[in-house]
């Protein structure tokens, strides 16, 4: 990290881990979680890495991550199981890896991929499909590399903000700090074509970057669209009554609604949250989100 900052003066522990993040993708052209990541997102992160600034605070659940990952392969190795692996393939012109936390030999002769997190809640009581798309792009790289077919893929999650309070008055609330999800399989078919579509996503950036063409833009989903949503409010309460997707729905339900001369409805606008918080790093780079920016 070329720039990186201490604004809440963290231990210098901290620090020196920061700077020694030996993650890489070997000798690749893409690791798999860039694959299934932006295009628009990966090439401005490349453009500007020594413009790039971090704070210590925001590398802190990374060192979470690190920390389990090292704790977990301490355990020992076992006969059927292989831990912290990289796999390369070339594929569709491109060299990929992707480090694999867990490989474990099932009996069948067949292999099941886990995947360690350091998530939130809402991460396991919500979908995510990349969670799915990262773990079906690894079954593809063990079948295409190791001619093992892979059978079962699960997530480990440790649940970083979990509450016992929580847990015990919601049956749907994970039951306990760490959960094990099972994570759709796709066919073998699916799984290659997904690859190639994305490796060609990303092949075709460059080549729009070599000829000086705009960079295509991020879907609604890679910036983390939340809709707009128009709340009927009641004056006196903080909560919204019922939340719509359109004004006109929201207006017939205020005026079908008992007391509906104190009921009076709030535009929550809508807002890309990837970008408006620079998850992705780069918000201050695109020209796509200045253009938001400006409407």
């Amino acid at each position: 990290f070329m720039n990186l900052t201490n604004l809440h003066n963290l231990p210098e522990q901290i620090e020196r881990f920061a700077m020694n993040d030996k993650y890489s993708k070997g000798d690749a052209d893409i690791s798999i979680t860039t694959l299934i990541d932006a295009p628009r997102i990966n090439k401005l992160r490349e453009l500007y890495k020594n413009h790039l600034k971090y704070d210590l605070s925001e590398r802190v659940w990374s060192l979470f991550g690190t920390a389990v990952h090292h704790i977990l392969e301490s355990g020992g190795e076992t006969p059927d199981t292989v831990h912290e692996e990289r796999i390369f393939t070339t594929f569709a012109g491109w060299k990929v890896s992707g480090g694999i936390d867990v490989q474990k030999h099932l009996p069948d002769g067949t292999i099941e991929v886990m995947d360690y997190k350091v998530t939130s809640v809402w991460s396991v009581m919500n979908d995510k499909p990349d969670w799915e798309r990262q773990l079906n792009c690894y079954a593809w790289l063990i079948r295409r590399e190791k001619q093992i077919d892979v059978t079962s893929l699960k997530i480990c999650a440790f649940l970083r903000d979990w509450s016992r309070r929580k847990a015990s008055i919601d049956p749907k609330y994970p039951q306990a700090p760490v959960s094990v999800i099972d994570v759709d399989l796709w066919d073998a078919e699916a799984a290659e074509a997904y690859v190639e579509s994305r490796i060609r996503a990303h092949q075709d950036t460059q080549q729009r970057f070599d000829f000086e063409d705009p960079l295509p833009r991020c879907t609604d989903e890679e910036r983390w669209m939340k809709p707009s949503k128009w709340a009927v409010m009641k004056e006196g309460r903080k909560s919204a009554l019922k939340l719509f997707d359109s004004p006109k729905e929201a207006e017939v339900y205020k005026e079908n609604t008992k007391g509906a001369n104190a009921l009076f409805i709030d535009h929550r606008k809508g807002e890309f949250t990837r970008c408006e918080g620079n998850f992705c790093g780069v918000a201050e780079f695109c020209e796509q989100y200045k253009g938001d920016e400006n409407v």
